[in-house]
């Protein structure tokens, strides 16, 4: 009677714990990439596109004083024209780079993306930020951010909500982003026209082992909450040591496998 192979059938661990750490891997690497071109493509809006529409506006201001009064409102039409072109372009780039995250930190960088929101909206902000907390790597600090960004975003184009609440919340190993409002909230069925943004920051918190929940009722508002381990160098190491882990348990084993069928023999 033919012996069955004891490691027929077997699940290769440390070749899918390997597969999913390189995967993590790769989307912190796309991450990164993506960060350093919106910062590419934002500095070329500022220094091109933003230089010529203010050199525009330098000159079309000259021609004011200069012209008949019928030329002149049209060129201050012209000018009020190019004041909300350049505004919107100034909105364009900082979602592009956060610039304010690089020079003030995260918390000073939550503030103003919701009280743009508040100015833009007339929405009601409720801001719960600590004061003091431990220095956060760079790429916790962006996903945090980006977060915030993309939760607040939705609100200003989809809630209709009269007020919204950022609660950010951080301990010794992980932080806490809660973003809610209480607009008209959305169904399972609607959540397509908001997927994209919300696909990239599952993906940009998946990739630092983090987690998005969202919950929403219809014309009962909706929650955005983000998990994050803020210790993303320890959470490296942390995966190191479980690969080699796995490895000494699979070389046991083989070891235990091949003595099985010594034993047999």
């Amino acid at each position: 009677m033919p012996r069955r192979s004891l490691t027929k059938g077997r699940i290769p661990i440390q070749a899918v714990a390997e597969l999913a750490a390189e995967s993590s891997e790769l989307s912190r690497h796309l991450l990164h990439g993506q960060e350093e071109e919106r910062k590419r493509i934002s500095r070329e809006l500022h220094d091109e596109t933003g230089q010529g529409l203010m050199v525009l506006r330098l000159y079309l201001g000259t021609l004011v004083s200069e012209s008949n009064p019928e030329l002149r409102v049209k060129i201050e039409e012209a000018l009020s024209m190019l004041d909300r072109t350049i505004g919107d372009l100034r909105r364009i780039i900082a979602r592009l780079s956060p610039r304010v995250l690089e020079e003030l930190g995260l918390i000073a960088a939550i503030r103003k993306e919701a009280r743009e929101l508040s100015k833009n909206t007339g929405m009601k902000p409720r801001l719960i930020l600590p004061n003091n907390f431990g220095d956060l790597d760079h790429e916790t600090e962006v996903a945090l951010y980006r977060s915030a960004q993309e939760a607040l975003h939705n609100i200003a184009k989809h809630s209709q909500a009269k007020s919204f609440v950022v609660r950010l919340e951080i301990n010794h190993d992980a932080a806490m982003l809660v973003v809610e409002d209480d607009g008209i909230g959305f169904s399972r069925r609607e959540t397509s026209r908001r997927s994209f943004g919300l696909l990239g920051m599952r993906e940009r918190i998946a990739a630092l082992g983090g987690t998005v929940r969202i919950r929403s009722r219809k014309d009962k508002g909706s929650r955005v909450t983000v998990t994050l381990p803020w210790a993303a160098t320890a959470s490296r190491h942390a995966r190191a040591d479980l690969l080699a882990g796995v490895s000494q348990f699979s070389a046991k084993y083989e070891g235990a496998v091949q003595a099985s069928h010594h034993n047999v023999h």
